[in-house]
């Protein structure tokens, strides 16, 4: 079998996902997550600062909110990453520990995915702000369902 034809048979998911996260969801676009990096099983998004996403004005901070957004959509395109493009993913569960309080600057999460089965996908995601990689703002554990296209109509 060809090394590449996995990540030849990618392509057209991995620029589905892009396309989607960054464009076509509105909640997306209103907090301006952009995807900095994205391969199968691997997601990394940001969003930018605006003084609008702060949470704590006495800190000050971002919102938490902000945070388990992008964890919780990180999550999810790095599923999608892993499935066909006509199938569909949404959040089952997902926890989040919040580590410290988030500067007001850029945030990035990355997410990997532990395992996708037939039904379910399971993804570990760190949020950190790009100025201080090793430093983690929240991790977060996110758990998928999996909606296969030929399963929809059933």
């Amino acid at each position: 079998m060809d090394p590449d034809a996995d990540t030849l048979a990618a392509e057209p998911v991995l620029a589905l996902v892009r396309e989607v996260m960054t464009h076509r969801i509105p909640f997306n676009r209103v907090l301006g997550i952009d995807i900095v990096d994205i391969a199968k099983g691997r997601v990394v998004l940001a969003i930018p600062f605006r003084p609008e996403l702060v949470g704590d004005i006495q800190r000050p901070a971002l919102h938490g909110g902000v945070l388990s957004s992008l964890i919780d959509t990180a999550g999810g395109a790095a599923v999608w990453t892993c499935i066909r493009e006509d199938d569909r993913v949404s959040t089952i569960d997902l926890r989040i520990d919040y580590l410290r309080p988030a500067r007001l600057e850029s945030l990035h999460a990355c997410a990997e995915v532990l395992r996708v089965g037939n039904r379910v996908g399971v993804v570990s995601v760190r949020a950190y702000h790009p100025s201080s990689a090793a430093e983690t703002m929240a991790e977060g554990k996110g758990v998928y369902s999996v909606k296969r296209a030929g399963d929809r109509d059933r």
